[in-house]
């Protein structure tokens, strides 16, 4: 068993080019060989998102705070509430973040493939798609 303290990881600013407004990560996980196990807590300001993206093993998002929002390209935002898990399949084009005026965290829990691939950053969510209403399925 291995404890890792808190304190000995510090948050990171999520870089600036895979998302839009402030984004805090902190590191919970990165498994060692045999795992391919990764988690991070990511905390999102209002408005705060991910540019889309894509991940080979697929994704899985659990909501612990605030309203946020998922979207899957070709379908519309979908509301996020504390509780919420997001299964998201491999190689599915996605992005997910705040609600405008709220606060949200989540976890993110993915594999890296084989070779160590883990996500692929592509272009950032524009205003207008971000701006689509989103739907609650409840």
């Amino acid at each position: 068993m291995k404890v890792i303290k808190a304190s000995s990881r510090t948050t990171k600013v999520a870089p600036e080019a895979w998302f839009t407004g402030t984004v805090l990560q902190d590191e919970v996980v990165t498994g060692s060989p045999p795992s391919r196990l990764r988690a991070l807590s990511v905390s999102f300001t209002p408005g705060a998102r991910t540019a889309w993206h894509t991940h080979p093993v697929g994704q899985t998002l659990y909501v612990l705070y605030g309203t946020g929002r998922v979207q899957m390209e070709g379908g519309r935002p979908i509301v996020l509430n504390p509780g919420d898990t997001v299964l998201i399949p491999p190689d599915v084009k996605h992005w997910h973040g705040a609600a405008p005026d709220r606060l949200f965290i989540h976890l993110a829990i993915s594999e890296v493939t084989d070779d160590g691939a883990g996500t692929n950053w592509l272009e950032k969510v524009t205003d207008a798609e971000y701006g689509v209403p989103a739907v609650d399925p409840a």
